[in-house]
């Protein structure tokens, strides 16, 4: 059951259908959280400055044997009404979030062959595409217009497509810029991304892929609009590869050439990051250096204001050793799912004096802040109503806001 203790609401919300049923103004709506952040506290769950506007548990989600991993957020182009995107080990969930307090859970997508832990999921051409470790999955393709019109949710949905020319992923990467999707974590290319033309979402085709470097664990890429002029307008692959990071051109699809990589101290294991918005630096998680090394909770920053010569620039690190898992930067932003320590939201725009600080945080882990793979696995800060979806592998969906001042 969506938890309502805490709820003041008031919605206001202007609609104009059309015969089709499909909304034809944008949905206007006033929330106020189930939860306020105050005294340090939204409801349990440990907070600063940021408000809890639902949780859905994994039993509302599956039973009680789901367990959650990856999310991601869809705005529908006609209909401007917001969607979450919930990934778990069985399966992928489509949560109407547009009033948060009352989300809707429409359906779930089933896993494709048998559970697994790992599923990741992105969006383009509102189509998700969807991955797993799960043996033979392949990646799901799910045409995300179906969820305008859900009569009696939930329901259970089938996949539009199948992209079947590889049989598990660690990860889908896509840059919407070009309509290219690069899987990460195959079995194919020695390990290296694998290029998929996504432009035609179902009608996905093989574009081939980079076999040169080592295994890549995830990556972003970008249409390249940064500081280093040899490569502008170029489509640039930062891997994160276990051991390194590693910079590759990837604008032609069949001969794509490594830039660069590089290592820095300390290694755990080279897990996730992501461009500052000037493209200027490069933000990274370590999965397993506070494990394995006694570190803090640690961002590595590097400066790649020249793709040749990347330069290790600075660490930053939180104030306990859980793990940081994802990161994504908006504006001066860094949105850490910091797994037991739940998200942490940490100013960068003092990045080039090499001083971050952390402005606020939502604890969806209240348990511990241990060294401890539980917790907050993603945050998709990107809707434009300023929502932010966490996923979170023990205690489910949450949906926060930053406080009103």
């Amino acid at each position: 059951m969506i938890q309502k203790s805490f709820l003041i609401l008031t919605l206001s919300l202007a609609l104009s259908c059309t015969k089709n049923n499909v909304f034809e103004s944008e949905p206007q709506i006033i929330i106020n959280p189930i939860a306020k952040c105050e005294n340090g506290f939204a409801g349990e769950y440990p907070c600063n400055d940021y408000d809890l506007l639902t949780h859905i548990t994994l039993e509302d989600i599956g039973d009680a044997d789901t367990k959650g991993n990856d999310c991601w957020g869809w705005v529908d182009p006609i209909t401007k009404r917001e969607y979450a995107i919930m990934c778990t080990n069985q399966g992928t969930t489509f949560i109407d979030i547009t009033d948060p307090a009352n989300a809707v859970i429409l359906g779930t997508l089933k896993t494709r062959t048998v559970n697994s832990p790992w599923r990741d999921v992105k969006v383009h051409n509102s189509a998700a595409f969807i991955v797993s470790e799960a043996k033979d999955h392949g990646m799901q393709i799910f045409n995300l217009a179906k969820l305008r019109d859900i009569k009696n949710p939930p329901v259970e949905f089938t996949e539009d497509a199948h992209y079947p020319f590889f049989g598990s992923a660690h990860n889908i990467v896509i840059n919407e810029d070009s309509g290219y999707g690069y899987a990460v974590g195959t079995k194919t290319f020695n390990g290296g991304p694998h290029f998929i033309d996504v432009s035609q979402p179902f009608k996905s085709s093989e574009a081939g892929g980079f076999a040169e470097g080592t295994y890549s664990h995830d990556a972003q890429v970008v249409t390249y609009k940064g500081p280093d002029v040899d490569y502008t307008d170029k489509e640039i692959l930062i891997g994160s590869n276990e051991t390194e990071v590693v910079i590759v051109d990837v604008t032609e699809k069949d001969n794509p050439v490594k830039i660069s990589s590089i290592t820095y101290p300390n290694i755990g294991y080279t897990h996730q990051g992501w461009f500052t918005e000037d493209f200027r630096y490069f933000l990274l998680g370590d999965e397993l250096d506070e494990r394995d090394k006694g570190v803090n909770t640690r961002t590595i920053v590097f400066d790649l204001t020249d793709l040749d010569n990347p330069t290790h620039y600075f660490d930053y690190e939180g104030t306990t050793a859980a793990i940081d898992h994802n990161g994504y930067v908006k504006g001066n932003l860094f949105y850490q799912a910091n797994y037991t320590n739940g998200v942490r939201i940490i100013d960068i725009s003092n990045i080039e004096n090499k001083k971050f600080t952390e402005v606020g945080f939502f604890d969806t882990y209240p348990d511990n802040n241990n060294t401890s793979f539980n917790g907050a696995w993603n945050v998709y800060p990107y809707l434009p109503s300023g929502n932010i979806i966490i996923s979170d592998i023990n205690n489910g969906f949450f949906v926060i806001r930053k406080s009103k001042s």
